[in-house]
């Protein structure tokens, strides 16, 4: 059996090790923390109900109202989500960083190649899979209580999601295709210098690659800086890697929060009172929140966050560096020597010829 799977390891090309490791990566270190994630997305999107609660107070509500699965809600679609997104993310991570130094091999080894590798995976990432993390934020916002019970601050609306098909098909049904990338899109207007792209015919801009850019590139600029300064014979050491990782995602996300609550409360317009002032775009946005709800109302939830970070960018690092090494992915000193080698023959044979 053994050798059965070393002929499947062996006969996968590198970007699918790269996707599957990725992928387990994410998924694990997802699931780990989505009870923190649901109440972190109440905190961010419905501040009355919650946020003048405290944290142990909407764990109990939501217990109250919802049961254990409550803390789950929204958490299938966060999953479908967040494995082809790591995968993604990681897959195209290494294949930026490898692109780069074969294109570029006078260009140095440092953070800055890893921040701007990960930066570009982390856009990469999001314009794939950006219609699952709409569709968990709003699973995740609706509180629905058992049938036949009334509990103050428990809404129930017309529309409510089933699932996350359900929620596919009532948000394109209501939208359409731009609808399913609400967050992620604003008028050209309100920013010239965003990046432009195209989504089933509409021309959109990319305010949600505010926060994927910078916060996805400083993880990984974080995380392999760390290890640089790690012993050689420490850097598979689970326990390095996990302070390393949670390190990186502790540092990332605090430069980038704000953009993650202007891009919740976009996406979960909707859902909100049909008197509630229209989110434009992401700069509009930002402003509104800012003096409507008060500057620090950016920061609502950052603290879960912290909770919820730390030990989840921890495992997905962590579980990343394993899978590839079970799964034979050369390291970084490797892959940059197979480069330089790989080319050095490649001049040699044309000198020959």
């Amino acid at each position: 059996m053994g050798l059965f799977f070393d002929g499947i390891i062996e006969s996968m090309p590198l970007f699918a090790k790269e996707l599957v490791a990725g992928g387990v990566a994410g998924g694990l270190a997802k699931t780990a923390v989505a009870p923190l994630e649901r109440v972190k997305i109440l905190f961010q999107t419905r501040k009355a109900e919650f946020r003048s609660i405290g944290f142990f107070g909407s764990i109990e509500k939501i217990a109250k109202t919802e049961g254990i699965k409550g803390f789950y809600r929204g958490n299938g679609a966060s999953v479908a989500r967040i494995v082809p997104y790591a995968a993604l993310h990681y897959m195209a991570y290494e294949q930026y960083r490898r692109w780069t130094i074969k294109r570029f091999p006078g260009i140095g080894r440092g953070p800055a190649l890893d921040f701007v590798a990960g930066s570009f995976a982390g856009g990469t990432a999001v314009l794939f899979t950006y219609p699952l993390d709409l569709v968990r934020t709003k699973l995740a916002y609706q509180v629905v209580g058992p049938p036949g019970i009334n509990v103050v601050g428990v809404v129930n609306r017309e529309q409510v999601y089933r699932g996350i098909l359900d929620c596919f098909s009532k948000t394109y049904k209501v939208s359409g295709l731009r609808g399913l990338y609400r967050g992620v899109g604003m008028d050209f207007k309100t920013n010239h210098a965003a990046v432009k792209l195209c989504v089933g015919g509409y021309i959109i801009m990319a305010p949600s690659l505010y926060g994927i850019f910078p916060y996805a590139g400083l993880k990984f600029y974080f995380y392999e800086e760390m290890k640089r300064h790690v012993p050689h014979e420490q850097k598979k050491n689970i326990m390095v890697n996990l302070v390393c990782g949670s390190v990186a995602g502790l540092l990332g996300q605090t430069f980038t929060y704000p953009l993650d609550v202007v891009r919740r409360q976009m996406q979960v317009q909707r859902v909100l009172a049909s008197n509630s002032p229209e989110l434009k775009g992401t700069i509009e946005t930002f402003i509104m929140i800012a003096k409507s709800q008060g500057w620090k109302q950016l920061f609502s939830g950052l603290s879960i966050n912290y909770l919820k970070v730390v030990p989840s960018v921890a495992i997905g690092f962590t579980v990343y560096d394993i899978m590839k090494s079970s799964l034979k992915v050369p390291s970084h000193e490797e892959a940059v020597i197979e480069v330089v080698t790989n080319k050095r023959n490649t001049r040699t044979s044309s000198l020959r010829s």
